[in-house]
């Protein structure tokens, strides 16, 4: 297996470039300007190196090894989760059972077993659960349990790990990226879109999209964010099997469901009146915080691409 080869080597090389220029603008306005704070941005862009490089690393180098570093990172997001909202000490078989699933969910990914990955949470943790609730003999508060449950396994593990399984689809002929270059593509198309957003929003941002959930969040920003990506989807659609059409209906799907996926998190931070989700990601907040996007994005452009190139 080729590492750094052909189509491989650009989004790498995309990233890299990105950072170096993050990194240098930094350290030019800690020079420029002595007086202002730039102490996070300096934590966000470490983080970014630091992400970067174990994605990429797992990536390129042992794509199994991405796999259990996804399926941490499905862990970690649905422990901040469970932390941010919460429960009835009657749960705790109910949340065992959640924490349960991840592993096995993954073992359906390791496997390549789709018809298993695929129903094993809507279908059985969502039987199980409530079961596991209904047990305890405590109805008052069963809806709420339940609902936090079964949304936390829908969203944090089944959600994101379809990111996982497109590194297990299959080779296909004249496709010389293959699956690496499917998963780079999506988590690139994504975070990038969450960065558009973010600067476009401050640059040009006047009118707000929904002021109580995110009042950050502009329509000039989201068009912005759409504007950018949906160009850089068609440019890198070598690294997936889509047509020129196909790459373009992914660059307005990508954008549209990250946002989402980003403001439904957001209504839970502002349900329960936090900021950030965690702080295990200097100047992130935490993993919650990383991967919100991903969580609408990821399933969506799976079956995106495996309707329409297997």
């Amino acid at each position: 297996m080729k590492i750094l080869s052909g189509p491989l080597l650009v989004p790498v090389a995309v990233i890299a470039g990105v950072l170096v220029v993050a990194t240098l603008a930094w350290a030019l306005l800690t020079k420029l300007k002595p007086a202002s704070d730039f102490k996070e941005l300096g934590l966000r862009i470490r983080s970014w190196w630091v992400m970067a490089s174990v994605v990429l690393g797992a990536v390129l180098l042992v794509p199994s090894a991405a796999v259990a570093f996804w399926a941490l990172v499905c862990f970690w997001a649905l422990r901040e989760f469970f932390s941010l909202v919460p429960g009835r000490w009657e749960d705790r078989t109910a949340l065992f059972l959640a924490y349960l699933a991840v592993p096995i969910q993954f073992a359906w990914v390791f496997t390549g077993w789709y018809g298993m990955f695929i129903v094993f949470i809507p279908v059985y943790m969502f039987l199980g659960v409530a079961v596991a609730l209904v047990v305890v003999g405590q109805p008052k508060g069963f809806v709420a349990s339940a609902s936090r449950i079964h949304w936390g396994l829908m969203s944090f593990v089944f959600g994101l790990s379809h990111a996982a399984f497109l590194l297990k689809l299959p080779e296909l002929p004249g496709f010389a990226a293959g699956p690496r270059g499917l998963f780079l593509y999506l988590v690139l198309l994504v975070q990038l879109n969450d960065v558009f957003q973010y600067v476009t929003g401050k640059l040009f941002g006047r009118h707000k999209i929904a002021p109580v959930v995110s009042p950050n969040k502009t329509w000039e920003g989201f068009l912005g964010g759409l504007l950018l990506t949906a160009p850089l989807a068609v440019l890198l659609r070598f690294l997936t099997p889509l047509s020129l059409p196909e790459a373009v209906g992914a660059g307005i799907l990508l954008p549209v469901f990250g946002f989402f996926g980003d403001l439904a998190v957001g209504s839970v931070k502002r349900d329960v009146g936090v900021k950030d989700a965690g702080s295990s990601i200097p100047g992130h907040g935490g993993v919650l915080d990383r991967v919100n996007s991903l969580c609408y994005a990821s399933p969506l452009f799976f079956h995106y691409v495996r309707y329409l190139a297997y």
